[in-house]
């Protein structure tokens, strides 16, 4: 079970962008994430007449480790770790490491 999901709201606590907020898009395979706004990068695109696009210098998201994301608790308003509890009826349900409540995908 990925403890980071898409539509997470994630919080990034090392590197370059450190401190940023967004909202993972996509995973693109088991440790790497897409989160809007977080690790853009300027790539040089040439120009495609066929596709009808223009060349230039366009800023791209690129995937991010999922070791320097940290879910983030909206009610304590920090970084917080992600564990998994089992429920009495057999399903699996990830909670705040915190306070113990589950997390909701908004």
């Amino acid at each position: 079970m990925n403890k980071i999901r898409k539509g997470d709201d994630v919080i990034v606590i090392t590197g370059r962008d450190k401190g940023k907020r967004g909202k993972v898009s996509q995973r693109t395979d088991d440790a790497h994430l897409v989160v809007e706004g977080i690790n853009l990068v300027k790539k040089h695109a040439k120009p495609n007449p066929m596709k009808g696009t223009t060349g230039g210098i366009i800023e791209k998201t690129m995937p991010i480790h999922q070791s320097n994301l940290a879910i983030f608790n909206v009610v304590s308003g920090k970084a917080d770790r992600v564990g998994i509890k089992q429920q009495a009826d057999g399903k699996r349900v990830r909670v705040y490491k915190s306070s113990g409540e589950e997390i909701k995908v908004a």
